[in-house]
């Protein structure tokens, strides 16, 4: 009887092999060596399972003390400091020492009780393993809630974009009033309202500059009116320099702004700022402007650049899975007839072929597109190509199996038929097999489409085009609503090709 059998409980109690030795015997063993007891109790493959994952358990514990505490030497230095710093590490341990004694109490009861087997030890293991896990991915539930709101604003951008892709013609609007520092026996005279030109009228026209903390000299306070601006939109109040350099004026750490009322008014009082020139600009008297800077938008809505980007963007994305899939069909459709195994089993040498191409598909598959496009762009440079070339790579080893298998699934009853009138393989293939393979075939075709065209945003992120290029651009500089555009139109490009593919695939399969 084999050990699987046992453990599943399909042995009547009195065909049941007695353990090797007593029960109290078999829990001191996996004292000793955890799953040496059960393999007394003759549960030797449960004891290798529960051995191995002990060790395994054993040493994700110490690995995460070590760099819990990585300056420190000696063991018990390093679980110490290891508590102190990482206090779910306490938990960690003592589920540790939980999972040991129960290993002993596993083996005791599969020693003595032969009529049943005990779960509750692997239980245990999983709780053991997912507290590991949680330690390890350094998951931080409070923080993450927390936390959450600080995300709500950018989100907010992600979520609805839409003001990013429309522009309008914009119009410069700008006044200024000239202010000298420190005041002379003729300062400038004030500027006086006339017609509709923008205009800033400064009360007084000088004062003196605030020092740097702004307690021994807090700077002159200017009573601003603006006339004729825009009304309701923005206006930043700002200074240039008598070296020309321009800065917005900041009052209690924020930077001022007003709205102009509808008639295109507005008043504020401001502090003259504090501000540092070079020596080489050094007089006794300077002129500085304090200016009203207002931008408006004018003309007919437009599609922003950035819009009319991510759309180009997209479409090259679309382009790239469809050749992508193009060219992965032309080459994993013959290596599919030779990765199938009821195909190939027809002569050592056929078998041989048969390994070599099913080992050559699991490397090429199990090394994701994002570093094929990483290698491919060292070969041909950035762009489009070289993720083109990445997506087809992997598509002809993930279709090869795909196809291999679907080949491997058919009904050997044809196959039999058609090798029975003396046909040769090609012939076999040509009238057994392909009529068999043709609907699988067009569905897992489709499928690739569909994940050419999502993995095509992820390889553009290191370099390989298309839209995952933009929105890695967008997020590295903070632009959300951009790349809230670009997630959108992912998500709209995906939805629309898996109702274009449920279609095609209610055709065929």
């Amino acid at each position: 009887m084999t050990d699987d059998k046992l453990q599943l409980g399909h042995i009547p109690e009195d065909a049941r092999e007695p353990s090797l030795v007593p029960a109290p015997i078999a829990a001191l063993a996996s004292l000793i060596i955890p799953g040496l007891g059960q393999a007394l109790a003759r549960s030797a493959r449960r004891g290798l399972i529960l051995f191995f994952s002990f060790i395994t358990v054993v040493g994700l514990t110490m690995w995460r003390f070590g760099i819990a505490a990585p300056r420190d030497t000696g063991w018990w230095a390093i679980f110490k400091k290891g508590l102190y710093l990482d206090p779910f590490l306490i938990v960690v341990t003592i589920l540790l020492f939980i999972l040991y004694i129960w290993i002993a109490i596993d083996a005791y009861s599969l020693a003595k009780v032969r009529t049943k087997t005990p779960l509750g030890v692997f239980i245990a293991l999983m709780v053991m393993f997912f507290a590991l896990g949680w330690q390890i991915a350094q998951i931080d539930l409070v923080g993450f809630v927390s936390n959450a709101d600080d995300a709500l604003p950018a989100l907010g951008r992600v979520g609805w974009p839409w003001s990013k892709a429309i522009d309008y013609e914009l119009t410069e609007i700008r006044a200024d009033a000239e202010i000298e520092i420190p005041c002379s026996d003729a300062p400038p005279p004030e500027n006086t309202l006339s017609g509709d030109e923008p205009i800033i009228i400064s009360t007084p026209t000088c004062g003196n500059l605030r020092d740097q903390d702004g307690t021994d000299n807090p700077g002159t306070e200017l009573h601003l009116e603006g006339y004729n601006f825009s009304p309701g939109i923005e206006v930043d109040i700002m200074w240039e320099d008598p070296i020309g350099d321009e800065f917005r004026q900041r009052q209690g750490g924020e930077y001022v702004i007003v709205i102009p009322d509808e008639n295109g008014y507005f008043e504020i009082d401001i502090e003259m700022p504090y501000a540092l020139l070079p020596p080489s600009a050094r007089e006794p008297t300077y002129i500085w402007e304090v200016f009203g800077h207002q931008i408006e938008e004018v003309g007919a809505a437009k599609l922003s650049h950035d819009f009319k980007l991510i759309v180009e963007k997209m479409i090259e994305t679309i382009f790239m899975g469809m050749m992508a899939t193009f060219f992965g069909i032309l080459f994993a459709l013959p290596v599919s007839f030779l990765a199938a195994r009821n195909l190939m089993s027809i002569s050592p040498l056929t078998l041989a072929i048969y390994y070599l191409v099913r080992f050559i598909l699991n490397i090429i598959r199990s090394i994701e597109p994002i570093i094929w496009a990483v290698i491919f762009i060292i070969v041909v440079g950035l762009g489009p190509f070289a993720g083109v070339l990445a997506l087809v790579l992997h598509s002809i080893a993930a279709l090869g199996k795909l196809y291999s298998e679907a080949i491997e699934s058919i009904d050997p009853g044809p196959i039999e038929a058609v090798q029975a009138t003396g046909a040769n393989w090609i012939q076999t293939v040509m009238y057994a097999v392909v009529p068999q393979i043709i609907p699988p075939f067009v569905s897992f075709t489709i499928y690739r489409w569909d994940i050419n065209v999502r993995m095509s945003t992820i390889i553009g992120m290191v370099g390989g085009g298309g839209v995952g290029f933009l929105l890695i651009q967008y997020i590295r500089v903070l632009d959300y609503r951009s790349a809230g555009m670009c997630v959108w139109f992912i998500a709209i490009t995906v939805a629309i090709l898996d109702y274009v593919s449920a279609e095609i695939r209610a055709r065929f399969v």
